[in-house]
């Protein structure tokens, strides 16, 4: 079927817009929303952030395929990211595959939360792909908050090939969830979870459960 769909009328009594109405994405903060202060404990400006877990396929140095993504604190509610697109990340030959691109957007937004102190979760991610991006190519993505309510933080972020004024090649809006400690320890691999609390660094220990995995 190649045309659009067509949303049916919405039930009398419903809160769901009519067919047609205009409807805020779920990655678009809300009038409510507001943009908090940066946190005390928030890295300093200019500080590399590091790897929250080693075997992170978005950041974690350990991981022989994964992006091995390195991040920057900025100066207010913003942080900056780059990668190298290696041959392991290929979709098409020689260009990096989407959902690689998509990791990398995930993950540069998972690093805000180290601005707000906050535990949180990737609750859902839009991306835009305005061009592609070349093996051995460097991907620099700056990312930043656009609003918290409640629970919710509100986010996005491009990326830019070769440079931080090289060409937009994707761009993300992203919603994640504050949650506490157990989400982790509940849901993840028992092997691995043991594993993780059981590092005598208290800080590594802390860092695994603290950003978006």
């Amino acid at each position: 079927m190649n045309g659009p769909v067509a949303s049916p009328p919405a039930p009398q009594g419903s809160d769901e817009p009519a067919a047609g109405a205009a409807a805020l994405s779920p990655t678009t903060p809300p009038a409510e929303a507001v943009l908090p202060p940066r946190a005390p404990e928030a890295p300093a400006p200019g500080t590399p952030l590091g790897s929250h877990y080693e075997h992170c396929f978005g950041c974690g140095p350990q991981h022989p395929q994964g992006l091995q993504l390195t991040a920057i604190a900025g100066e207010g509610l913003d942080v900056t990211a780059r990668f190298t697109v290696k041959p392991g990340h290929q979709g098409g030959p020689g260009l990096a595959h989407g959902g690689v691109l998509t990791t990398a957007m995930d993950e540069t937004l998972g690093t805000l939360n180290w601005l707000l102190h906050a535990a949180a979760v990737t609750g859902r991610l839009e991306t835009d792909f305005l061009r592609p991006v070349p093996v051995d190519a460097e991907l620099h993505i700056r990312a930043w908050i656009t609003g918290v309510h409640g629970r919710k933080i509100y986010s996005a972020a491009e990326g830019r090939i070769g440079g931080p004024q090289g060409p937009v090649a994707i761009r993300a809006q992203a919603l994640f969830i504050q949650v506490k400690l157990e989400h982790f320890t509940q849901h993840g691999r028992p092997e691995d979870i043991k594993k993780a609390l059981d590092d005598p660094d208290l800080f590594k220990r802390a860092r695994a459960f603290e950003v978006n995995p």
